[in-house]
């Protein structure tokens, strides 16, 4: 089912856009183990809205309200259930969209998967919005895989033609994690704070929308985690991002750039470094035939500009079949770039929790 992913846990993600919750069930958890709450609604308010001229102007709590699964903020071996409600709501600037569907959304291929019964407001099940649960879910995983040693950080690697620093490829340090948080965009280089702001605030004020990219890393990861084949780690890894509303690609290590090297600028020298086996360089991203090579696993996302633009647009009445133009109303970010950032971490954690989780069970 599109709505479940895992083979180890199972998480299960419910709701609409403007349905009276949304909300994630999570399957499979070892008993025993401490949650932090503090620590994930810190996560999620990363995620929420931003009190600023191009953030959507849809205010929702994201308080998650723990259902099952939990004695004393302590999994007790039942599914982990947490819903969030949706309380601000604006059905009505939805009602048009039923017969003209918007330009780059979901709209027309639900309709015909679904006959016409497909949820439009707010995008229904297709809406950003189901990233909040994801949220959750990834929050819990990241601190468990924290009891682990691993460790997930990302980015804003780019916003229209401004790029932030990379993470070093090799000498990634869960500092680096921890300074991208500490202004209101998540940027290694914080003084692109302004000059990415007003670009966004710009476009916003054309109508328009902007896009861009994301880099995240992976620390900690022991040698040999993942299958090969259909079960690799990017497969696992890429799956699970694609869970991401506005994700359109994703390069792992060097990515597109290898189709101009030669095998020996590409090829990662192995060499040893107080009994740990390394590479001098990371042109594979962690990642060497569908496993976990040691090293920091690097990949870079692209995120489509926001469709939801304030300018007329050419488009179709299904009823009718017939040429129409649509102007879109409701609230949406000018960019989805900087509330997507931990929405990426999240992913991640879920589908390298799932690999991960035999160790957590104190199983080979």
């Amino acid at each position: 089912m599109s709505s479940n992913f895992g083979n180890n846990i199972k998480v299960t993600i419910f709701g609409q856009s403007h349905s009276e919750a949304i909300g994630v069930v999570i399957d499979g958890l070892p008993a025993g183990k401490t949650i932090d709450l503090d620590k994930i609604q810190a996560f999620m308010q990363r995620r929420a809205p931003k009190s600023t001229a191009y953030s959507t102007k849809r205010k929702e709590s994201d308080i998650p309200r723990i259902l099952s699964g939990l004695v004393d903020n302590v999994t007790c071996g039942a599914p982990l259930c947490a819903v969030i409600e949706n309380t601000d709501a604006h059905s009505k600037d939805y009602s048009k969209l039923r017969d003209i569907p918007r330009p780059a959304h979901a709209d027309f291929p639900a309709h015909i998967k679904h006959s016409g019964f497909n949820d439009i407001r707010g995008g229904g099940h297709f809406s950003a919005r189901l990233t909040a649960p994801i949220c959750f879910a990834g929050a819990v995983c990241m601190g468990l895989l924290e009891e682990l040693g691993v460790y997930i950080g990302a980015h804003i690697a780019s916003v229209g033609n401004i790029s932030d620093l990379t993470f070093d490829p090799v000498n990634v340090k869960k500092e680096d994690f921890k300074k991208v948080c500490q202004g209101d965009m998540p940027l290694l280089d914080s003084s692109l704070n302004e000059p990415i702001t007003k670009l966004i605030e710009e476009v916003r004020a054309s109508g328009d929308s902007v896009g861009g990219s994301i880099e995240c890393c992976v620390l900690g990861m022991p040698v040999g985690v993942g299958e090969p084949l259909f079960d690799g780690l990017e497969n696992r890894i890429s799956s699970a991002v694609f869970a991401v509303p506005a994700v359109k690609g994703i390069e792992f290590g060097a990515g597109f750039e290898v189709c101009g090297m030669r095998g020996s600028e590409n090829n990662d020298a192995f060499y040893t470094e107080n009994g740990n086996i390394k590479t001098k360089t990371n042109n594979h991203g962690g990642i060497l035939g569908g496993l976990s090579s040691g090293m920091p696993i690097l990949f870079k996302v692209a995120m489509k500009p926001t469709p939801s633009i304030y300018r007329k647009q050419n488009s179709v009445s299904i009823s009718k079949k017939e040429d129409t133009e649509l102007l879109i109303e409701g609230r949406h970010d000018a960019c989805i770039v900087p509330r997507a950032v931990p929405c990426i971490e999240a992913a991640v954690a879920i589908a390298i929790y799932d690999l991960m989780i035999n160790k957590a069970k104190g199983e080979n």
